[in-house]
């Protein structure tokens, strides 16, 4: 393992090696959205990654799709992100936020006033979420309309600037596994007729928009973006997956985004089609930032990913969630610790900071 531990150039940030931890939703915010001093403790002991980028983090009421998930849109939140933050910084580690609006994929349990999920298209997903009573089917969802637009807008641009209040080093914009921007992009769940659908060059129109109002609070360089182009999740789909994130990606790039997070694969997955390896291998070759790939990568393969050039770091999810200790282990090919998945989502120490670190 020597590649995956070479530093790499994030914009401002010298990232100490390529291992990062992929954002992993853990469900253990208090029902208002604050985060407790366990999660200091949960992403602190993490702090040896290159880079964590945080659990999805709601941007907004109306952007929360799961109980017990962080948000970053009151000043209770936000200070319970710095303390996070310190905690990282205090190991010398860098983090990232998440910045996230589910879309349909929510319960009108979950947002104010009972209110109905918010999407492009007034398409129900079928697809299931968690709620105070445990899992249950999404609700009905309503077309944004252009003033909605605008004011989700203006919420990714408050929640970015919390982002910055709270300290992170930068942030994460999730356009990927079936939320509210992949939503837009993908025509199986994008039926609208105005400017905003219809064409590719309408339907990245969204993303386009919430970047370039990301880029009004941080430099472009201290910006991440996360898509999904295989993705199925949360009943997505796409007629021409090839020029739908092609066209994306290029506008990403043209902003000059510090990089790109693309979920290869997840879990459950078979080996990506050749029309899917060969659009991963375009995507990361149009790319002028980092490419980070995720998705069922181990060390072996996450070196070989590096080294050929395929990528320039990994992120991993579930070794990380196993093993606060990662780098250190994959450089030494120490075993790995086995995740535990019925504490994956709720619940407090165990499985969450309980996880055993190379003595």
């Amino acid at each position: 393992m020597n590649r995956l531990f070479e530093s790499v150039q994030l914009g401002s940030l010298t990232l100490p090696n390529r291992v990062l931890m992929a954002p992993t939703t853990r469900n253990r915010a208090n029902p208002d959205g604050v985060h407790s001093e366990l999660a200091a403790t949960y992403y602190s002991q993490r702090a040896s990654a290159g880079l964590i980028i945080t659990e999805a983090t709601q941007i907004s009421p109306m952007g929360k799709g799961y109980v017990n998930t962080p948000g970053i849109h009151s000043p209770q939140q936000v200070r319970a992100w710095r303390n996070i933050v310190d905690a990282v910084h205090g190991q010398n580690g860098r983090i990232f936020l998440q910045l996230w609006h589910v879309g349909r994929i929510s319960h009108s349990s979950l947002l104010p006033n009972n209110a109905q999920p918010v999407a492009p298209s007034a398409i129900r997903a079928n697809s299931q979420t968690f709620i105070a009573t445990g899992r249950a089917e999404v609700s009905e969802p309503v077309a944004l309309t252009l003033s909605g637009i605008k004011e989700t807008l203006s919420d990714f641009r408050v929640a970015a600037r919390n982002a910055k209040e709270a300290g992170f080093d930068g942030v994460e914009i999730h356009a990927a596994n079936g939320y509210l921007i992949d939503q837009f992009l993908q025509s199986g769940t994008n039926q609208r007729t105005d400017e905003y659908g219809g064409s590719v060059e309408n339907r990245i129109r969204f993303l386009s928009e919430v970047a370039q109002a990301v880029c009004e609070v941080w430099t472009p360089s201290s910006i991440g973006v996360r898509l999904s182009p295989r993705g199925t999740f949360n009943d997505m789909s796409d007629k021409a997956p090839e020029s739908t994130f092609m066209a994306a990606v290029a506008a990403m790039s043209a902003l000059g985004l510090g990089y790109l997070h693309v979920v290869e694969a997840s879990p459950g997955d078979v080996p990506p089609s050749p029309e899917f390896a060969s659009l991963f291998a375009r995507l990361r070759h149009n790319w002028h930032g980092v490419y980070v790939a995720n998705g069922g990568f181990d060390g072996p393969s996450g070196e070989e990913a590096v080294r050929s050039g395929r990528a320039d770091a990994i992120a991993y999810g579930r070794h990380f969630i196993a093993n606060p200790d990662l780098p250190r282990r994959l450089q030494l090919g120490a075993p790995l610790n086995e995740p535990d998945p019925t504490t994956f989502y709720g619940g407090g120490a165990a499985g969450y900071t309980s996880y055993p670190v190379l003595s």
